[in-house]
């Protein structure tokens, strides 16, 4: 029995229906053909309704032959062509995609990086997409390897707009109006025989008084209760009694290390914290002054309620007591100077400004009028700082792998920096250096933090108000390579009593903290292309930094 498949319209006069495929020929009956009886008619339903054209199926053993003779292939050969086309389109597709991913693509990228378009009217409300829609992407072609020179004119367009002029400094009376709480809070005096700046504040609660109930610290994290708990217990055991009043030590740091992210501050803290003269603050990074003072957990998560100075110098209080028991210590002892000083090492001090579009008005031309170091030097006009620096090519690599989720890579690294740079292009066009580097919407928009690395534009606003001697910059590599050397500066900085053999063989023989992790080491370097250009980008803010320490280490030349 032969077969075909055979296709007629039912209810189709006789001489269309002599038309139809496999219903023609001299020889063809009416009578005698399945289909034209309609046997094996299938009829074709929708939403429960008989269809008006039905669908006749015969299956015939016999090769196909064309709809009027056109189009004939056998159903393996129509296989085949459909398997080699679809080889054909993955092979195109695999050249296209790795093409890219090396910059072999003898085409231009389809891939374009947006250009930042400066708008001083950005609302302080705007959410992340709105912000995104400032930035809409240019239609210049950015890739690994032969755009080079398309990227060196954005560099070269930057460079081209920086100058480095110096900040007005706020009045101390704008700082009042600013942050009235803080300054009823801190005194502007504070005890004689403590090297560490504390002063005694009456406490009004009882003993069954929790003194930390609502510390925002205490409340975020159960990892900061663990040490709460712990206050909590020996509190009022370390109170002052004096005239039926009860008095509780408050301190401030003595130092803060304040930079920045990824040079090796941590390992810093960890050795510093050996020495017995040094205690920190009881969380090592509290970030308030540039974030919990402003309401900033997490950087994703917007604002909360801000986090009040009581919140803060609580942190302290585990130093607090131990210099207090220096103070009242008894016999021989008693009004002996204390000797130990706190540090404070949250890494954004030095840079980190980008909430104070949302507090403080009366800007100058997209610049902030209040800084960091403004209110750190109203009241402690004689704290000490600490930077730690690196080669800010490197440091940005270090940063990606640090803080990226996910796709991490050399290529997608690439990609991030070309971004980020035009970006940074169009701010600096259209806006100061300053408030570029201020500029809250640009760094949230930047794939990757470049601002972090133009270590000479923070470091001449700390010195618009603390006197050069005050502030100890060192390099990672230096600390590096001769850990021994920099510890010393930093003790000497800080007029630290001597150390035994022991004690500083402890602080400088011990491993190195927050190393990069195994898995990240496994992504390699920078691509060499990514790295020129960072070069490039960075030379000019190194170029200044080692004019303003008089050190040519700080060009990076040999890293």
């Amino acid at each position: 029995m032969r077969s075909c498949i055979n296709r007629c319209i039912h209810l189709l006069p006789n001489d269309l229906h002599r038309q139809c495929f496999r219903c023609r020929g001299p020889g063809h009956n009416n009578q005698r053909c399945p289909v034209c009886r309609g046997e094996n008619r299938i009829p074709l339903y929708t939403d429960s309704k008989q269809m008006k054209w039905l669908a006749v199926l015969e299956v015939r053993t016999d090769h196909c032959e064309s709809w009027n003779g056109f189009f004939c292939l056998r159903k393996g050969k129509l296989c085949s062509l459909m398997f080699g086309l679809i080889i054909m389109t993955l092979v195109m597709v695999s050249y296209i995609l790795t093409g890219a991913k090396h910059g072999l693509l003898l085409i231009p990228s389809p891939f374009h990086y947006g250009a930042f378009a400066s708008n001083p009217s950005l609302m302080d409300n705007e959410s992340l997409s709105d912000m995104k829609d400032h930035y809409q992407p240019s239609k210049m072609n950015i890739s690994y390897v032969k755009d080079y020179p398309s990227i060196k004119l954005i560099i070269d367009t930057i460079t081209s707009k920086i100058e480095f002029v110096t900040r007005q400094r706020p009045d101390l009376e704008e700082l009042r109006k600013q942050e009235p709480h803080m300054f009823s809070v801190i005194p502007n005096k504070f005890l004689p025989n403590s090297k560490n700046p504390c002063w005694y504040e009456e406490y009004r609660g009882n003993t069954t008084t929790d003194p930390y109930a609502t510390n925002s610290y205490a409340l975020y994290s159960k990892r900061f209760r663990i040490i709460f708990d712990y206050l909590r217990k020996v509190f009022w055991n370390h109170l002052y009694h004096y005239k039926d009043k009860h008095y509780r030590l408050r301190c401030l740091p003595h130092f803060y290390i304040i930079g920045q992210p990824k040079c090796g501050t941590t390992d810093l803290y960890d050795r510093l914290r050996l020495h017995p003269d040094v205690r920190f603050s009881a969380i090592k990074e509290p970030h308030w002054w540039t974030r919990k003072r402003f309401g900033i957990i997490r950087l994703r998560d917007g604002f909360h309620d801000r986090y009040p100075v009581e919140d803060y110098l609580d942190l302290f209080d585990l130093a607090a007591h131990q210099i207090q028991s220096v103070l009242q210590s008894d016999g021989k002892e008693r009004g002996r100077r204390s000797s130990i000083v706190i540090g404070e090492a949250s890494a954004s001090t030095m840079w980190d400004n980008n909430a104070w579009i949302f507090f403080y008005d009366n800007s100058t031309e997209g610049e902030p009028p209040f800084l960091i170091q403004d209110f750190i030097h109203a009241f402690q006009p004689n704290a000490k700082l600490i930077i730690m620096l690196r080669d800010p090519v490197e440091r940005l690599y270090s940063d990606y792998l640090y803080f990226a989720s996910a796709n991490k890579s050399a290529e997608d690294f690439h990609e991030k920096v070309a971004e980020s740079l035009q970006l940074f292009e169009g701010c600096v066009t259209d806006s100061s250096l300053r408030a570029c580097v201020y500029n809250n919407t640009l760094n949230n928009a930047m794939p990757v933090r470049l601002q972090v690395g133009l270590y000479v534009v923070y470091l001449l606003d700390w010195l618009t108000v603390f006197n050069k001697d005050q502030i100890l910059v060192l390099r990672l590599e230096d600390h590096a390579s001769n850990m021994r050397y920099t510890m010393h500066m930093v003790f000497q900085f800080l007029d630290l009593g001597p150390l035994s053999e022991k004690q500083e063989a402890l602080i400088t023989k011990s491993p190195a903290s927050n190393t990069r992790r195994p898995e990240d080491r496994s992504l390699g370097p920078m691509l060499p292309t990514t790295k020129a250009i960072l070069r490039d980008f960075y030379r000019p803010f190194n170029t200044k930094l080692a004019q303003v320490l008089f050190d040519d280490a700080f060009l990076w030349k040999r890293t």
